[in-house]
Protein backbone atom coordinates (compact mmCIF):
# COMPACT_ATOMS: atom_id res chain seq x y z
CA UNK A 1 0.00 0.00 0.00
CA UNK A 2 1.17 3.39 -1.06
CA UNK A 3 -0.37 6.78 0.95
CA UNK A 4 -0.63 9.65 -1.58
CA UNK A 5 -2.14 13.14 -0.49
CA UNK A 6 -3.61 15.26 -3.14
CA UNK A 7 -6.24 18.57 -3.06
CA UNK A 8 -9.47 18.22 -4.13
CA UNK A 9 -10.67 19.27 -6.86
CA UNK A 10 -13.95 21.08 -5.44
CA UNK A 11 -12.94 21.88 -1.88
CA UNK A 12 -9.64 22.17 -2.17
CA UNK A 13 -9.31 20.62 1.48
CA UNK A 14 -5.92 18.20 1.60
CA UNK A 15 -6.86 14.12 1.18
CA UNK A 16 -4.89 11.20 2.18
CA UNK A 17 -5.68 8.12 0.25
CA UNK A 18 -4.08 4.72 0.66
CA UNK A 19 -3.26 3.35 -2.86
CA UNK A 20 -3.01 -0.51 -3.95
CA UNK A 21 0.40 -0.86 -5.77
CA UNK A 22 0.03 -3.70 -6.98
CA UNK A 23 -3.08 -3.22 -9.48
CA UNK A 24 -0.87 -1.22 -12.40
CA UNK A 25 -3.65 0.91 -13.72
CA UNK A 26 -6.46 2.08 -11.74
CA UNK A 27 -9.32 4.68 -13.00
CA UNK A 28 -12.40 4.68 -10.30
CA UNK A 29 -14.29 7.52 -8.75
CA UNK A 30 -14.59 8.09 -4.73
CA UNK A 31 -16.37 11.02 -2.91
CA UNK A 32 -14.53 13.50 -1.12
CA UNK A 33 -14.28 12.55 2.57
CA UNK A 34 -14.63 16.41 2.86
CA UNK A 35 -17.62 18.02 0.79
CA UNK A 36 -18.57 14.62 -0.47
CA UNK A 37 -18.25 15.79 -4.15
CA UNK A 38 -17.49 12.82 -6.71
CA UNK A 39 -14.00 12.14 -7.86
CA UNK A 40 -12.56 10.41 -10.50
CA UNK A 41 -9.11 9.08 -9.90
CA UNK A 42 -6.57 7.72 -12.24
CA UNK A 43 -3.69 6.25 -10.85
CA UNK A 44 -0.82 4.08 -12.38
CA UNK A 45 1.91 2.00 -10.80
CA UNK A 46 4.54 0.23 -12.93
CA UNK A 47 6.62 -2.58 -11.57
CA UNK A 48 5.03 -1.28 -8.12
CA UNK A 49 6.41 1.87 -8.68
CA UNK A 50 4.02 5.07 -8.66
CA UNK A 51 4.12 6.99 -11.28
CA UNK A 52 0.79 8.98 -12.29
CA UNK A 53 -1.78 10.05 -10.24
CA UNK A 54 -4.97 12.45 -11.53
CA UNK A 55 -7.89 13.69 -9.70
CA UNK A 56 -10.46 15.52 -11.37
CA UNK A 57 -13.98 16.87 -10.86
CA UNK A 58 -16.81 15.11 -12.86
CA UNK A 59 -19.20 17.21 -15.34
Amino acid sequence: MFEHFFQCPYCREEISMLLDTSVQHQKYIEDCEICCNPIELDVTFQDGEFIGFSANSIG
